[in-house]
């Protein structure tokens, strides 16, 4: 006690010994985890720049030297160059300019320009050739890109979060800890003079300030896991294969932020004018709740919603419009916000409770089904993001001012007429909430009267002033108009990377008479009829519903869809389905000769604009490309996993030119999920193996479980559930 004096004397304790300690340890977590994060980044670094270098090298050698006329309007005479065996623009800078002024009638100012040019389009194709990870080929140079990046993907958001925090916080101890250096010992404060003393001992006031609000925020063990994460070692070839086949769009998106070859910042901020740009650009956003990291166009999509609070999120499908609606949800969430209403088509209910789930830490509810009243009171009383269809919406009492953080829109296209109850619901709502965040996928930019009514629900000064000439104008002046509520980005101008692949589950809950057709075919013990009951009742089928939305989006956007099924039967349903409006092409079965397929295929990508190209999946999942397709549609699950596999590689190849986005359609509660999760017991390496597997690839039986075995399990299982236990025995599964 006698040691320790008030600060005002000069003297210093062990207590200030003691903080000053704490914050070295704590400055010396946040230098390490930036450091060992930066380690990695470099590690990746050094494996992707001479793959990056053979890239542009491949790109320069297949360059006509006949391009470096474009370059320089023209002016240069080539016929030399090209006559002396120099083909490439490659070969021209190979050459040289001693080279190059050996070859006969070539002076030096053609060869300073000619040298000039070929560097132009080196340096243009350093800019814009992209590494291309091939699966189906793995070489060793990929093989340890994927490896490097796998223990980035694997530390996870996480490790970004501890990255930036800690570099904040090192930013803000470092001075601290240099003005606290006397505070360290009782003799360098005796030795420390008066001014010194001072600002010592108000650096420990501070540092113990930062130390506690580290500890409340847990920041120490945030740092500890993340560098635990960083150092974790690297992982085998096959799993780190294995999960780049998984989350490829996590890999790419950390390829293209380590490469530096980021979207046009204008094209990823939607070319909004720069006073709206700024103000977005400038908006916070929390990542507290958040459990996915977000690419620099997403991040800039939160933003606006949050900077813009009533705003229409227009980006084309397949950009993540819900994962960027989430990390609104929260953020605001860590501002303090407690209610969330997200109203969706029927299709997609489950869809958003499972990525709300997966994607942060809020709190889930699902208003849906005889029980919703229920689960609103509820919902009222505890708060969390409840989510809702447009017709049951119709039934909640609307909001106070106030009481609603953020009320979303999915497919918002959905009340673009104005007269429709739906829509008048929702313009209630949105005129009684501070945010609103409307979604659609589809292109609204030539629709100006439906489009304007989504503006009225959200600014009437904007769409009173968005007249039928705007959108006539151009884009550059309808996007202007729009601004202050309107922002979408398309796939061309914001994804970078070669083309990714995207898996999404499209979990559907039966309709009543889904269900009921699902009944009998339990009761009948029939397996196959089981897995295609969603179907044998067209006019109520939940899951056609969801693939009519799917296929109708992508023509929107002008993109072809391949849609697949085990069964001729379904094809044939959804054939009728699509009918109307939509060119068709198949579907393609075992029936149809080879020769034959390969024409559908042809006439699928010769087809302009948008096309539906059905197929059966074990007739077309083998052998027959079709990367026109960069949307897939699986209608049920496979019983084989590698089925499944081979057909999306179908459309997932080299020579795609678009990430490729693929649907698999699943019913809750029934044969679906009961599949689903049988096969995901199999780790993630055996599956990995499986498909990395020459004989794996051309007999999936010698890998996957048996078909009857599983079947029979299935239907002695639902028939259980269902109250059937005298139910009749199982059909063959190839049945």
């Amino acid at each position: 006690m006698g040691e320790r004096r008030k600060a005002g004397g000069g003297r210093v304790g062990r207590d200030e010994r003691d903080v000053v300690a704490r914050g070295a340890r704590l400055a010396g977590a946040a230098r390490n985890v930036v450091g060992d994060h930066g380690r990695a980044v470099e590690a990746v670094r050094a494996v992707l720049t001479p793959i990056h270098d053979a890239a542009v090298r491949r790109e320069l050698d297949a360059i006509p030297v006949a391009r470096l006329q474009d370059v320089t309007g023209g002016r240069l005479r080539l016929g030399g160059v090209e006559q002396s065996g120099l083909r490439t623009v490659g070969s021209v800078l190979d050459a040289g300019p001693y080279r190059l002024r050996q070859i006969p009638g070539v002076g030096q100012r053609t060869v300073d320009q000619v040298l000039a040019a070929a560097r132009r389009l080196s340096e243009a194709a350093h800019e814009t050739v992209a590494v291309h990870i091939d699966v189906d080929r793995p070489e060793p140079d990929t093989t340890a890109l994927v490896t490097a990046l796998h223990t980035l993907v694997e530390a996870g958001p996480d490790a970004r979060r501890a990255v930036d925090r800690a570099g904040a916080l090192a930013q803000r101890l470092d001075p601290l800890l240099a003005d606290a250096r006397p505070a360290a010992g009782r003799l360098r404060m005796l030795l420390a003079g008066r001014e010194k003393k001072a600002r010592a001992l108000a650096a420990v006031t501070a540092i113990r300030a930062l130390a506690d609000e580290a500890e409340r925020a847990r920041l120490p063990e945030l740092f500890a896991q993340a560098s635990v994460d960083l150092l974790r070692g690297p992982a085998s070839d096959l799993a780190a294969w294995a999960d780049f086949e998984l989350r490829s769009a996590e890999y790419y998106s950390l390829l293209a932020e380590i490469s530096g070859r980021a979207p046009d910042a204008a094209a990823a901020e939607g070319f909004l004018p720069d006073e709206v740009a700024e103000r977005v650009r400038t908006q916070h956003l929390d990542d507290t709740h958040r459990r996915v990291s977000l690419r620099g166009y997403q991040a800039f999509g939160a933003r606006f919603a949050l900077a813009q609070r009533k705003v229409i999120l227009g980006d084309e499908m397949g950009l993540g419009k819900t994962i960027q609606a989430i990390a609104v949800l929260a953020h605001l969430a860590a501002e303090g916000q407690s209610h969330f209403m997200v109203v969706c088509p029927a299709s997609v209910l489950v869809n958003w409770t499972r990525e709300v789930e997966a994607r942060s830490a809020l709190r889930v509810l699902l208003l849906h089904g005889p029980d919703r009243h229920d689960a609103f009171a509820d919902w009222k009383g505890r708060g969390g993001v409840a989510v809702t269809t447009f017709d049951a919406l119709r039934g909640f009492p609307v909001p106070g001012g106030g009481e609603v953080g953020l009320f979303v829109v999915d497919e918002a296209h959905s009340v673009k007429n104005p007269k429709a109850k739906r829509s008048q619901a929702v313009a209630e709502w949105a005129e009684r909430c501070a945010r609103t965040l409307f979604m659609t996928g589809t292109p609204m930019e030539n629709r100006v009267a439906e489009f304007r009514s989504l503006v009225g629900m959200l600014d009437g000064g904007v769409a009173d002033a968005l007249g039928e000439g705007d959108a006539l104008a151009g884009s550059v002046a309808f996007r202007r108009a729009v601004a202050p509520v309107y922002l979408r980005r398309n796939q061309d101008d914001v994804l970078t990377e070669l083309p990714s692949l995207q898996h999404t589950d499209e979990w559907e809950e039966l309709s009543a008479s889904d269900e009921e057709a699902y009944r009998e075919a339990v009761r009948a013990g029939n397996f196959m009829a089981m897995r295609r009951a969603a179907y044998l009742r067209p006019e109520k089928s939940a899951k056609l519903e969801r693939l009519r939305e799917i296929v109708r989006e992508a023509g929107e956007n002008g993109q072809k869809t391949v849609v697949f099924s085990y069964f001729k039967d379904v094809l044939g349903v959804v054939r009728e389905e699509l009918a109307d409006g939509t060119a068709l092409l198949g579907p393609l079965t075992g029936a149809v000769p080879a020769a034959r397929r390969q024409q559908i295929v042809d006439d699928f990508a010769a087809a302009p604009g948008p096309a539906v190209l059905l197929a059966q999946i074990q007739a077309a999942g083998v052998g027959l490309n079709m990367q026109a397709a960069s949307v897939v549609v699986i209608c049920e699950p496979q019983i084989k996993p590698t089925i499944e596999h081979q057909a999306v590689a179908r459309a997932h190849r080299m020579g795609q030119v678009r990430p490729v986005r693929v649907h698999r359609l699943l019913a809750t509660g029934g044969v679906d999920e009961r599949l689903v999760r049988m096969l995901e017991r199999k780790t993630r390496l055996f599956d990995a193996y499986a498909r990395r597997s020459a004989v794996a690839e051309a007999t999936p039986d010698a890998v996957d479980v048996s078909d009857t075995d599983l079947a029979r399990r299935i239907v002695e299982e639902e028939q259980a559930r269902l109250g059937m236990t005298d139910g009749n025995p199982v059909e063959r599964a190839e049945a």
